[in-house]
């Protein structure tokens, strides 16, 4: 398989048409290797235009609502961004590109250590991969100008993560409810927590820990 064509097609196709206009963003989705961040067994599947699991509980989301989400999270050259659930790196990958720094969590401190190997192998000297419970996020390396949830979809607020970031901060993240997918911008103002809905997505399945408690039934 060309993977290199395979990844122009998937910028050309799944990204450019749904209004990603970051070209950074797009640079970098065209040349890093999507195929390195997943499971030996589904290489093929890459640059599929679905959503792919890397192991339980984890995803690689579709080119398309991945770009849009990071694309509405302006992200800048100088910030420090939280990427939560960051899977085998490729989403830490990507987002080191246009970050000044990137701190990738994973839950299993094999897999984190998984992560690193696979971004260090690419020569991407911006990220730092720790391992920890995803809910709770990783203070001692924050405050953070954008916090990342890129590789499953919530369905609980993240009360814990929002408390970290910077005033003036992002977090996003795709919201489920109902079985309805909205990818949605939360920024932290000096008073209080904003949300924006960004657009209609609809991931693989809900991160742990972010799932909805169950309801008390007689």
């Amino acid at each position: 398989m060309d993977f290199a064509a395979a990844r122009k097609h998937m910028v050309d196709s799944q990204v450019r048409p749904n209004d990603v206009t970051d070209i950074d963003l797009q640079l970098a989705m065209e040349s890093l290797p999507r195929e390195k961040f997943v499971p030996s067994n589904r290489k093929s599947l890459a640059y599929a235009e679905l959503g792919i699991e890397l192991f339980p509980g984890r995803w690689l989301l579709q080119a398309r609502d991945f770009s849009k989400l990071i694309h509405a999270a302006g992200i800048r050259k100088g910030d420090l961004v939280l990427d939560v659930g960051c899977g085998y790196g490729y989403s830490s990958a990507v987002i080191a590109r246009l970050a000044g720094m990137v701190v990738a969590l994973e839950e299993d401190e094999a897999i984190a250590g998984d992560a690193e190997k696979r971004i260090a192998a690419l020569g991407i000297d911006n990220a730092v991969t720790v391992d920890g419970p995803l809910t709770d996020g990783m203070t001692n390396q924050g405050p953070y100008d954008v916090i990342t949830i890129a590789n499953g979809g919530i369905a609980e607020r993240p009360v814990k993560l929002l408390d970290q970031l910077k005033t003036g901060g992002r977090l996003v993240a795709i919201w489920v409810n109902g079985g309805i997918g909205r990818a949605t911008v939360y920024t932290k103002s000096a008073e209080a927590i904003g949300d924006r809905f960004v657009f209609e997505a609809q991931p693989p399945g809900i991160l742990p820990g972010f799932k909805p408690a169950p309801a008390f039934t007689f």
